[in-house]
C-alpha cells in the first residue's frame, strides 16, 4: 500500500475524525508501545498504565521483557519483589510517556500524558497514596497520576493536587464521586494559588468507569432477581457521565471527565462532542474504526427519561450513583462497583508480584 493510501486510511478513521474535528480527546487504555504507536496514528493524546495493564502487557509482550526483568532484579539486589514490580511498572510507564512527549510539548501540557496508577492496595491510606503520587509525577514531565475515588483517596486527591501533581481519579462510577473529586481538586488548586504556586501546567482528570457501573447493575439484577428491560442496563454509565458533564460545566470545575471501561459503542459514541477524554483499549479502537457508527455530536443529547425512571425505580445502586447526594464520601469504599474493581486491581497486582517472585527465586 502506498504511503498516501495509508495516510488517507488513517485520516478517514472514525477516532481520528473525532480527535481532529471535536473537543473530544482520545487516550489509549494501555501502555503497550506497539498499541500506543498505532493509537497515536489515530489521534490519541494520552495513555494509561496500571498493574492490570502491566500484567496484560507482560503476557502479550513477554519476549520484550523476559530479559529486562532479570536485569532490574540484578540492578537492585536488596529490593523486595514488591519494589521490583513497581520499578518495572515505572519503567514501562516512562517508555510510554516518552512516546507521548511530542504531543505533550505540542499541546503545552494539556494533553500528551501517561496516566500511572498508585498501588491499589493503598486505597485506605491517603499518605501512602500522596507519597507515591509525588514520586510518579517526577518520573517524567508528562505524567498524570491515578488515585482511587475512595474515602482516603479524596483526601489524597486534594493533597497531591496542592503539591503540584496532576491527578486522574479512578475507581469512580458515580455522580457523588465525580463531584467529591472535583471539589477536592478545586481545594488543592486554590491552596496552591493562594501561596502563589503555579498551576498553569496542571491538567487534572476524573475518570468515570461507565462500563463497570453497567456491569455492577447487571450483577445486582442477577443477585436480587430484578427483571428489567435489558437495554436499560447499558445506559446507566452513559446517564451518569452525561449528568456529571452537565454539572461540571455549570460549576466551572477545572478538570475534565474521562470515559473508561468500554463495553459497547455508546461508551464513546454518546460522548462525542464533549470536552472530555475517551479511553478505549486499542482493540476497541480497531473495532470502532471499522464500524458504521456515525461520529456525531451526541454529548448534549440526554438519555431517554423513561430509561432513567426505570433504572431509578428498580436499582437502589443506580439511585446512589445518579443522585448527587446518593452517597457520602465515607460510603464510597462500600459501593459494590468499588469493591468489585478494587478486588480485581489488587488481584492483578498480586499476580504481577508473583511473576516477579518466580523470577527472583531461581
Amino acid at each position: 500500500m502506498e504511503k498516501e493510501e495509508v495516510l488517507d486510511k488513517v485520516y478517514k478513521s472514525t477516532l481520528h475524525r473525532i480527535s481532529q474535528t471535536t473537543p473530544t480527546i482520545l487516550w489509549n487504555d494501555s501502555c503497550s508501545i506497539e498499541e500506543l504507536t498505532s493509537s497515536i496514528s489515530h489521534g490519541a493524546m494520552g495513555a494509561t498504565c496500571n498493574p492490570v495493564i502491566v500484567w496484560t502487557v507482560l503476557n502479550q509482550e513477554w519476549s520484550k521483557w523476559k530479559n529486562r526483568i532479570p536485569q532490574i532484579i540484578s540492578e537492585n539486589p536488596f529490593s523486595t519483589e514488591d519494589e521490583i514490580a513497581w520499578l518495572l511498572i515505572e519503567e514501562i510507564s516512562k517508555n510510554a510517556a516518552l512516546l507521548l512527549k511530542p504531543v505533550f510539548d505540542r499541546e503545552k501540557g494539556k494533553n500528551g500524558r501517561l496516566s500511572i496508577q498508585t498501588d491499589p492496595r493503598f486505597y485506605r491510606d491517603s499518605k501512602r497514596m500522596v507519597r507515591q503520587a509525588v514520586r510518579f509525577s517526577e518520573l517524567a514531565p508528562n505524567m498524570i497520576v491515578k488515585i482511587p475515588a475512595t474515602n482516603a483517596g479524596i483526601e489524597a486527591v486534594e493533597e497531591a493536587t496542592y503539591l503540584g501533581v496532576s491527578i486522574n481519579a479512578t475507581v469512580s462510577f458515580t455522580i457523588p464521586q465525580a463531584i467529591a473529586v472535583a471539589e477536592a481538586v478545586e481545594r488543592g488548586l486554590t491552596r496552591r494559588e493562594m501561596e502563589g504556586k503555579d498551576i498553569s501546567t496542571m491538567c487534572p482528570v476524573c475518570t468515570i468507569m461507565v462500563g463497570r457501573l453497567d456491569d455492577w447493575l447487571k450483577v445486582v439484577a442477577e443477585k436480587e432477581n430484578i427483571i428489567a428491560n435489558p437495554e436499560i442496563l447499558d445506559w446507566a454509565g452513559v446517564a451518569v457521565m452525561k449528568k456529571a458533564y452537565k454539572i461540571y460545566n455549570s460549576r466551572g470545575y477545572r478538570l475534565r471527565l474521562l470515559s473508561a471501561a468500554f463495553r459497547h459503542h455508546r461508551h464513546w459514541s454518546e460522548f462525542v462532542g464533549g470536552d472530555i477524554i475517551i479511553s478505549p483499549p486499542w482493540q476497541w479502537q480497531e473495532r470502532f474504526n471499522a464500524s458504521d457508527v456515525a461520529a456525531e455530536n451526541r454529548m448534549d443529547i440526554q438519555v431517554d427519561p423513561k430509561i432513567i425512571e426505570e433504572l431509578q425505580k428498580k436499582f437502589v445502586d443506580f439511585r446512589r450513583a445518579y443522585d448527587e447526594k446518593g452517597m457520602t464520601v465515607k460510603e464510597f469504599d462500600g459501593y459494590g462497583a468499588t469493591v468489585r474493581t478494587l478486588r480485581q486491581f489488587c488481584q492483578a497486582t498480586t499476580e504481577l508480584i508473583g511473576r516477579i517472585r518466580d523470577m527472583m527465586l531461581v
